[in-house]
């Protein structure tokens, strides 16, 4: 019998937050995207811009931002155990590592920036709002990874309330800015374009950077006093945070190739790959809630040695966010044409969308399945693992797919069949480690 709650209460307790707090980060993107793209001058070229540097910069967040998760399952663990005294100086070891890295490669990029966004094949007036977008949107960098490793912490300590909190504040406040800085009021503020919109997502980060910090000061006994010798499991939380930093540039080079093969495809292309690459971020993050909830259960799990409740946990988990995942199917198919419409008005955007967005409906629940065992994996510190299976899943899967569809001229297409070979390997690869580990460990329990 598991001694840790796995109940359908519990799970969503922690699943509900979690998944309002996981869609804060695409809704500042998308949202970005879909007031860009219906501003009157250049629309289209906007909306690529905004989708290139949205991707790069995601790129940067999910490279550096590994160390939350990786930090979050050594608080699991030992919260599971009991044995949280012992690593009460790690938190503020970690967040100073994490921010000054991100210092560190925000600095390597500035100098670059026309060269780095040619690489996407941008050219032209593309390249220019490119450039314009980023050197504002950039300096908020540091404070999402400021952001995240906060988030890591609380959910470490079992709690996604307050990560939700801020969560929403910044989204909801990033929204109405997006309003009211790209198409001005009159009389009042100007309007400032994609520039705006920058600017928006900027002023929300800030705000959130400030909200974490105050809540984790307040709500936790979690200090942010530096202090030395520097905890042992840095070392284990700087391994975990490298091995998710080759996994996670694995994953962007199937992001990467993604953006510039449709970018090379023309600008309706890209303002397309716009549109359904950022739907489909806001469904993984909107499925994330169960995988949330899966790692951080299955590292207090593993912690007490409860393998029994580790299977039980993974089952209703998976079927839990398989159901999220067929109804974000029914939405997509209910809601085809009108998502499109939210991000441009451009007939041909719109008709390059309609050819492929069927595919992105029809792969949520693949990408639950994915998305959650994943969260088990990071859950357990099982990140070498994971590491391996997305150098697999990119390099054997992903690239020939992407390539073999492309030489026959499927376009769009091929980068969204390629996404589907993509998380099978996925899905399939974490499936078949997690029970040939655990299912004998439970079974004499």
């Amino acid at each position: 019998m598991s001694k840790l709650n796995i109940s359908f209460k519990h799970i969503n307790k922690l699943a509900i937050p979690a998944l309002l707090t996981g869609i804060a980060e695409p809704i500042l993107s998308a949202t970005d995207a879909a007031v860009v793209g219906n501003i009157d001058v250049n629309a289209t070229e906007a909306l690529a811009a905004v989708g290139i540097v949205g991707s790069f910069l995601s790129a940067l967040i999910w490279i550096l931002g590994q160390t939350r998760s990786a930090l979050q399952a050594i608080i699991s663990q030992y919260y599971g155990a009991n044995k949280l005294d012992e690593v009460s100086t790690l938190p503020a070891q970690a967040i100073y590592f994490n921010v000054l890295l991100s210092i560190v490669i925000l600095g390597s990029t500035v100098f670059f920036i026309q060269d780095i966004f040619s690489l996407y094949n941008a050219d032209g007036l593309i390249l220019k709002y490119c450039v314009d977008y980023y050197e504002i949107r950039v300096w908020g960098f540091p404070l999402t990874l400021f952001t995240f490793a906060v988030f890591g912490i609380f959910r470490g300590l079992q709690n996604t309330f307050w990560p939700m909190v801020v969560a929403i504040i910044g989204a909801v406040l990033n929204i109405g800015l997006d309003f009211i800085l790209v198409y001005g009021i009159d009389g009042y503020i100007p309007e400032f374009g994609l520039k705006g919109a920058a600017y928006a997502s900027l002023i929300a980060q800030a705000v959130m950077a400030i909200l974490a910090l105050l809540l984790l000061l307040k709500k936790t006994n979690i200090s942010l006093r530096l202090k030395f010798p520097i905890h042992t499991e840095l070392y284990t939380l700087i391994g975990m945070a490298l091995n998710l930093f080759v996994r996670t540039i694995a994953l962007n080079v199937a992001l990467y190739l993604a953006n510039a093969f449709a970018t090379d495809y023309g600008k309706n292309y890209i303002a397309a790959q716009t549109i359904l690459i950022n739907i489909w971020l806001f469904s993984a993050f909107f499925i994330d809630g169960y995988a949330a909830a899966g790692n951080i259960l299955s590292g207090r799990l593993l912690g007490a040695k409860d393998y029994e409740g580790l299977l039980k946990l993974a089952k209703k988990v998976s079927l839990y966010g398989m159901a999220v995942g067929l109804f974000l199917v029914v939405i997509g198919f209910l809601l085809y044409t009108p998502l499109g419409l939210l991000f441009s008005k451009e007939p041909m955007v719109i008709q390059r969308y309609k050819e492929v967005f069927w595919i992105v409906a029809l792969m949520q629940p693949l990408n639950a399945v994915a998305f959650i065992f994943d969260g088990i994996f990071k859950g357990l510190g099982k990140m070498k693992y994971l590491r391996n299976v997305l150098l697999i899943s990119t390099f054997v899967g992903f690239v020939p797919t992407l390539f073999i569809l492309d030489y026959f001229d499927y376009k769009l297409y091929s980068i969204w069949v390629a996404f589907v070979v993509w998380m099978l390997f996925r899905a399939g690869a974490l499936i078949i480690a997690f029970r040939k580990q655990y299912a004998p460990k439970a079974a004499v329990q």
